[in-house]
């Protein structure tokens, strides 16, 4: 397969170039990151990011190499011709957002966000009694990439973890139990930290809302690094305000960016963070997806099985590979 035109709109440097074109020595390179416009026309490959709706443009693409984990914009009907390979980025964020998500845990369980606003008011004071993730219970939500690094880490540290996802048929050693969507209110209510690692479907949207929280423990905390309509945000508020449940962090929000007068922002025992725990923040997530983009560079181009096929049902890689 010779000659093909690959568009790449990831921040690469001259290593980065030089990897991927390794993996495809008679491609026609061009790195360009705005003003890309032009080249679709001519484009075969397409490695990074663009607009959904820009799709439409590259009517010679033949393959698309994503930087996202969850690509559900592009799996609307009508966005990706059924001709085109379609692969996203899964499993090459699960080592950044799992440890943000540790981080979040530790911060809620430890008070280290009370102590944090004291020490800006200058206050000495005690918070009180704190718990451990040790002989803790942990219910993730989403068992892909990110939500089974985070249940590893989590189970590694001592706490008993247990998982929710759509196929049960197979459970790995580190979890206690495998549940499937329907099971979460029978459940719920005996974890200590829940987290959410799911994508936006119809049976994931407000997932969270008042009458779950209002099942989960008093004394558990939450986590959201998913989408941010699974979770009610004025539910959540009011859990947070009334006691309902004992902390939250989120690194996604319904609507995002979230407005400055909601108020979440002033919810007790609230850590948010603009969506940035995944991304480019940590240089390792850059260089796994530029790794996989190579790989699967030249798997197309000399006709190889491709990693991270978009399951369009989900958004996400499909469970059939996850199991691989």
């Amino acid at each position: 397969m010779a000659g093909k035109t690959v568009l790449v709109v990831l921040p690469v440097e001259e290593r980065h170039k030089k990897l991927l074109e390794s993996a495809y020595p008679d491609g026609k390179f061009i790195y360009c990151q705005e003003n890309y416009q032009e080249y679709l026309k001519e484009t075969q490959i397409l490695i990074g990011n663009i607009p959904p709706e820009e799709i439409q443009l590259g009517k010679k693409l033949e393959f698309i190499q994503t930087n996202n984990a969850g690509v559900e914009q592009y799996t609307v009907p009508g966005v990706i011709p059924e001709n085109i390979k379609f692969c996203c980025a899964s499993g090459c964020y699960g080592l950044a957002i799992s440890e943000y998500m540790i981080g979040c845990v530790l911060s809620l369980i430890k008070h280290l966000n009370v102590y944090r606003v004291n020490q800006l008011n200058h206050q000495w004071l005690d918070a009180g009694h704190v718990t451990s993730i040790y002989g803790s219970k942990t219910l993730v939500i989403g068992l892909g990439d990110i939500g089974s690094e985070f249940g590893q880490k989590m189970h590694l540290l001592g706490s008993k973890v247990t998982g929710i996802r759509r196929h049960t048929d197979e459970k790995p050693d580190w979890l206690e139990a495998i549940y499937p969507l329907e099971k979460l209110d029978d459940i719920i209510g005996d974890f200590d930290i829940v987290a959410l690692s799911i994508p936006n479907t119809k049976a994931t949207a407000h997932l969270m809302d008042l009458n779950r929280l209002k099942k989960m423990k008093k004394s558990a905390i939450l986590i959201n690094v998913g989408r941010g309509n699974a979770v009610v945000t004025a539910d959540l508020c009011k859990a947070l305000n009334e006691g309902i449940i004992a902390g939250a962090a989120v690194d996604v929000t319904d609507p995002e960016p979230l407005p400055p007068e909601n108020p979440l922002w002033d919810a007790p025992n609230m850590i948010i963070t603009p969506h940035t725990s995944g991304q480019y923040h940590l240089p390792e997530t850059l260089e796994r997806i530029i790794r996989l983009s190579a790989e699967n560079l030249k798997a197309y181009t000399t006709g190889q099985p491709l990693k991270s096929i978009v399951d369009f049902k989900t958004g996400y890689r499909s469970f059939a590979e996850r199991k691989n």
